[in-house]
């Protein structure tokens, strides 16, 4: 955050640093994304914040121009596996909007007053500021891309009453709701519970990368593939959504369909993590690019992007039905625990893409026999251990879960290797730094060309994207 370069990335309007920080310009009040295409104000007038809330909380609006509540989120908090990287994480999740502060330090086991000074000193504002300032942003969305009546909106935001939003809405973007729904521009509500919205995107995207990756591995009645489509239901906080991603260059349009509107901004967040939207594709690949192995295959596919997931514990049981087993195999037995332990779904978007159940919780799978797992023993009791400990809380997969105590919980569980523990840690939680060398395809890459552990560590932090790159040579 030094300033000198911060009004660099602000003079040369650089959108690699939208959502990185936020520019706030005292003699106007307002606050803007870098690249904002208005006049460039003067060194003298500007001032920089880590976070759209801390620009709120000294007083500023978002700008009406550039749409700074609209930028994609740092990746700097996927980077980082630290408290207030993980407590961003979980923010976005949701869970200070269900479970409060205390909520949110409980999970992250440290006192309440502990978690708001490390996120306020990094951040500039609290949680509870940040998921406020959350809560605006998804109700502005709402008001200017849909035509839901204001009061849904205010439900759908997770505000508690209409006047709470309407204070909320005035205070952080200087209009009242009534005046962002004039500036709206589509009306796409289709009824109760259906949303049509774009999510942002850093380029350069490469999504057909992510729908070759998720098509064989599509589960039957859980998710459909199409030539630019990735649809699923979603196992969501207060009840079941569906969703249909269509990928473009710049952007990613997502139809939503939700039994609880109180669900839609957890659902937009596991989407986006599904998606990797958050990711700096320009700075993955301008690292990579720098060793001679990586150089071609990253200019051959430029924004490469590290499939995530929804659900923690269903990518848990993706990687273990996995093991020993094709594609083909594990998407059939996952199929049938879909089928078995899942819930069925009646949804007009899913019937659209003959989609029928949301997939099996670890509550559900936690109460099955191990005879109603088609697969040797051992790995049918890996999957009830796994769905005991996640049930029981003793296993975290969420998105703010501590990467390093999560691979040792799960290597402590019979019948869990490292090649599956650090498959969990690299798509259920997102770390961008995993390199699979236990796994055979890479393995035999590496060999083929030389490469040994100093050589691969000099891919850090990025040597997960490094490995979808070497998959891809296989």
């Amino acid at each position: 955050m030094d300033p000198v370069d911060c009004y660099r990335a602000v003079s040369a309007r650089d959108a690699r640093f939208d959502g990185v920080f936020y520019t706030a310009v005292r003699t106007t009040g307002i606050y803007c994304r870098p690249s904002c295409p208005a006049m460039t104000p003067r060194e003298a007038n500007v001032g920089f914040y880590r976070s759209a809330a801390a620009a709120e909380r000294a007083g500023f609006r978002a700008c009406r121009r550039c749409r700074p509540d609209s930028t994609p989120g740092s990746p700097e908090w996927n980077v980082r596996a630290d408290v207030v990287a993980r407590a961003v994480r979980l923010i976005g999740d949701g869970v200070v909007e269900r479970e409060g502060v205390s909520g949110l330090a409980g999970r992250l086991g440290y006192s309440e007053r502990q978690v708001n000074r490390l996120v306020t000193a990094e951040l500039g504002a609290g949680p509870q500021a940040i998921a406020r300032s959350n809560r605006a942003r998804t109700a502005r969305l709402l008001l200017e891309t849909t035509a839901m009546r204001a009061a849904d909106v205010a439900f759908a935001a997770g505000y508690g009453s209409v006047r709470q939003f309407n204070d909320s809405i005035r205070e952080s973007f200087g209009l009242t709701p009534r005046e962002l729904r004039a500036r709206s521009r589509r009306s796409t509500h289709d009824g109760a519970g259906r949303i049509r919205l774009e999510l942002a995107v850093r380029p350069p995207f490469h999504g057909a990368g992510l729908l070759e990756w998720l098509a064989p591995r599509a589960i039957e009645g859980v998710e459909a593939v199409g030539e630019r489509t990735y649809a699923r239901i979603l196992n969501l906080p207060h009840g079941v959504g569906a969703v249909e991603l269509e990928l473009h260059g710049d952007h990613v349009t997502a139809d939503l369909e939700l039994t609880d509107l109180r669900d839609l901004a957890t659902a937009v967040h596991r989407c986006r993590r599904l998606l990797d939207l958050d990711a700096d594709p320009v700075a993955i690949d301008e690292a990579l690019s720098t060793d001679p192995l990586l150089a071609d295959l990253v200019h051959e596919v430029p924004g490469i992007r590290l499939p995530g997931q929804v659900d923690g514990f269903e990518m848990v049981l993706r990687a273990i039905v996995g093991q020993q087993v094709s594609v083909a195999g594990a998407r059939t037995i996952l199929g049938r625990i879909a089928r078995s332990r899942g819930t069925e779904v009646d949804l007009a978007l899913a019937r659209r893409h003959g989609l029928t159940h949301a997939f099996a919780t670890a509550e559900s799978v936690a109460e099955a026999a191990p005879e109603e797992f088609a697969m040797p023993r051992g790995r049918a009791a890996a999957i009830l251990a796994v769905a005991h400990a996640i049930a029981a809380g003793e296993l975290d997969l969420d998105p703010g879960a501590d990467r390093e105590r999560a691979r040792e919980q799960l290597l402590a569980i019979r019948g869990i290797g490292p090649w599956t523990a650090d498959y969990v840690r690299m798509r259920a939680l997102g770390d961008p730094d995993v390199l699979l060398d236990t796994d055979l395809v890479l393995r035999r890459v590496l060999a083929r060309e030389g490469l040994d552990r100093a050589r691969t560590d000099r891919w850090r932090p990025w040597r997960s994207y490094a490995s979808l790159h070497l998959w891809r040579t296989a």
